[in-house]
């Protein structure tokens, strides 16, 4: 028996999740959707088929190949999107007098091997197979080419009209993903158990929570409720997952993030302190099913896609501690020098502090997440190569980034009011940049802030690296070592 299946959905019901992956690849709990259905044909003897994908979903085949990874023969139709599934039956060459022929970009929760056996009791050339409430989800074609496929046509509403051709009733479910809250619900459904057949990768790491390969997450991070958690996630133990909750491959939750009710797809990065309800986090997306929202956020301290994030972003705050500290040990030398010339210059008080905007998160008395301050310490000293020793501890601590923008006052900041002002704000605060390396202590404000801008927007590993290596190279010049 040959299977044919229709993959072609064009997805605009799903947007904006759509626009980096056809339906058919959209993961429930690990998998792509149509991984899901080759399951359950494998898991019915069934090991050949024809998929029929759209121009949008030609990264199918580098996905699947040719199904030899599942023990299947593979081969596809390529579609204009949506297509009659009557001409697409109709222009396969070669099939035998009984095709099996389903949805891909359809969660099919019943059994392939039980619709069989009762289709095959049931007389006529096309026997539908569905589950109570849900539009049919498998057809059993007899008609040697001929119609009978309109049933399994995509559209955004189910037909409401009977069927020409009989149906057979199936246990299980059939979830349509034909909205952004369908695919929201499908993915707890699928955590929860409560789509039978499904088959959910991962290991029991506590009661209710499952894990992946690879992946760091404490049970203790689970307060209540079920958990799946995909391969080579890091969960850090304060973060907290509440009610239903999937978490994608390859993410990462950071310190005291809360996840309730909510689907993290792949390489998604969820900030410290950040909070998502009832949402999927798609990158630096955040939708919310509830009311339809769909708001893209800049700032990669907050959310990021990781799939695109550099080592300026979240990733490289491991290594940015690292860099602290291993920096700190290496400048203890000088720390005796640095606090004999503060003595001489200012017995009183040879070391100060100045309340800075770093990078960590904090809640304001409006409950709104800002940048938090903290006290940066500095010698008392007009030589700068010193007097900004102390900062290191700031790098340490993931107050201040090793390269960034130009840390501000909460004056200084407050006081920004264009929007341009404010898109220094998209990269984090450092010790070291091209505000503070190439431009003099004297320069006017709006250019600090406009040179803080553009690296905002041009960052990147190599511009990291360069001005690393001439931060390395200030500190032999006149300029780091005379008083200012």
């Amino acid at each position: 028996m040959r299977v044919l299946i229709f993959a072609d959905r064009l997805g605009r019901e799903l947007q904006p999740l759509a626009e980096r992956s056809c339906v058919a690849l959209l993961p429930v709990v690990g998998k792509p959707v149509l991984e899901h259905a080759l399951e359950r044909l494998v898991a019915a003897g069934l090991r050949r088929a024809s998929i029929a994908i759209s121009p949008q979903a030609e990264n199918m085949r580098s996905t699947f190949g040719d199904g030899s990874r599942w023990g299947m023969r593979l081969d596809y139709v390529l579609t204009r999107g949506e297509a009659e599934p009557d001409d697409i039956l109709a222009a396969q060459p070669r099939l035998t007098d009984e095709v099996l022929a389903l949805r891909g970009d359809v969660l099919h929760g019943a059994n392939v091997s039980a619709f069989l056996q009762a289709a095959g009791e049931v007389a006529g050339p096309v026997v539908y197979g569905g589950t109570a409430g849900e539009p049919v989800s498998y057809c059993l074609h007899r008609a040697g080419g001929r119609g009978g496929l309109e049933r399994l046509r995509w559209s955004a509403a189910p037909e409401a009209a009977a069927p020409v051709w009989p149906v057979v009733d199936l246990e299980g479910v059939v979830r349509r993903l034909d909205s952004l809250r369908a695919y929201h619900q499908a993915n707890l459904d699928a955590a929860a158990g409560r789509i039978p057949e499904l088959i959910a990768p991962g290991r029991q790491v506590a009661l209710g929570l499952t894990a992946g390969l690879r992946s760091r997450v404490s049970p203790r991070s689970l307060r209540q409720g079920i958990a799946w958690v995909g391969g080579g996630c890091r969960i850090e133990p304060s973060a907290e997952l509440h009610g239903e909750v999937v978490v994608g491959d390859r993410a990462i939750v950071d310190r005291l993030a809360i996840l309730r009710d909510s689907v993290v797809l792949p390489d998604s990065y969820i900030g410290e302190l950040v909070e998502v309800r009832n949402a999927i986090v798609q990158g630096n997306r955040l939708i919310r099913v509830d009311i339809g929202a769909v708001l893209s956020v800049a700032e990669t301290f907050l959310l990021a896609d990781l799939g695109e994030t550099t080592l300026t972003g979240v990733l490289a705050e491991p290594l940015n501690r690292l860099l602290g500290v291993l920096l700190l040990g290496l400048s203890l030398p000088l720390w005796p020098l640095a606090l004999l010339a503060a003595l001489a210059e200012n017995p009183r008080q040879p070391l100060r502090a100045v309340e800075l905007r770093g990078n960590r998160l904090d809640f304001d008395e409006f409950g709104m997440r800002q940048r938090r301050r903290f006290n940066a310490w500095e010698w008392a000293i007009s030589v700068p190569a010193l007097r900004y020793l102390p900062r290191l501890l700031a790098v340490a601590s993931g107050d201040l980034r090793l390269i960034g923008t130009e840390p501000l006052t909460p004056e200084q900041a407050a006081e920004r009011s264009e929007e341009w002002e404010r898109l220094g704000d998209r990269a984090p605060a450092g010790l070291i940049g091209p505000t503070q390396l190439l431009l003099p202590p004297s320069a006017p404000r709006e250019e600090r802030l406009m040179s803080d801008a553009f690296y905002a927007r041009q960052r990147g590993v190599g511009r990291d690296l360069y001005y690393a290596a001439r931060g390395l190279g200030a500190l032999f010049t006149p300029r780091a070592w005379w008083a200012a």
